[in-house]
């Protein structure tokens, strides 16, 4: 390399070498891992009330699984105070359909797979924001084989649609998406 050449690639090196650091420094990209995007100035507290079970067909232990999934996602997405009364946020609902239906047929004409499903009905009302209010329902599915024992299976499938429905819940209220 000559001398003129070394100059330009040494300059061209310092340039581009400045402008990434420059990039890094005045770039800043904020992302919070819960998705919650909430103004801690104006919203501290959050009311959720317990979703009773309004669905005519009924696994008892449901209402207490979704009442306390619903309250950790909050309590450990968000740095919210949950209260019984008067809170900024207020979340209320209930649990309206638990069913299950036939998904697929064998060729005998038996079921060889069922479908599971759960609604909920929910009020939101933001105290500080009345523009955000709703009421929506949420729904979840998931599949199981009847080789399997629906009893056996139940609690696991149960589980997953409230994880699904309660982060459903959670985006809707506080993650603004």
């Amino acid at each position: 390399m000559d001398l003129t050449n070394k100059k330009t690639f040494r300059l061209k090196t310092t340039v581009a070498t400045i402008v990434v650091v420059m990039a890094l420094v005045s770039c800043s990209v904020s992302y919070k891992f819960n998705g919650a995007s909430i103004d801690y100035s104006k919203t501290k507290t959050i009311q959720i009330a317990d979703f009773p079970i309004r669905s005519s067909y009924v696994w008892a232990p449901m209402a207490s699984i979704f009442n306390n999934e619903l309250k950790d996602i909050f309590a450990n997405n968000t740095r919210l105070i949950q209260v019984r009364n008067n809170g900024d946020l207020k979340i209320e609902g209930e649990i309206t359909q638990y069913s299950q239906r036939n998904k697929a047929v064998t060729a005998e004409g038996t079921s060889a797979q069922a479908e599971l499903s759960m609604t909920v009905n929910v009020r939101f009302t933001n105290n500080a924001n009345h523009n955000e209010d709703f009421e929506r329902q949420f729904t979840a599915t998931t599949s199981f084989e009847t080789t399997q024992s629906f009893t056996a299976v139940q609690e696991e499938l149960v589980t997953q649609m409230i994880e699904d429905i309660t982060d459903q819940i959670f985006n809707a209220t506080v993650a603004n998406w």
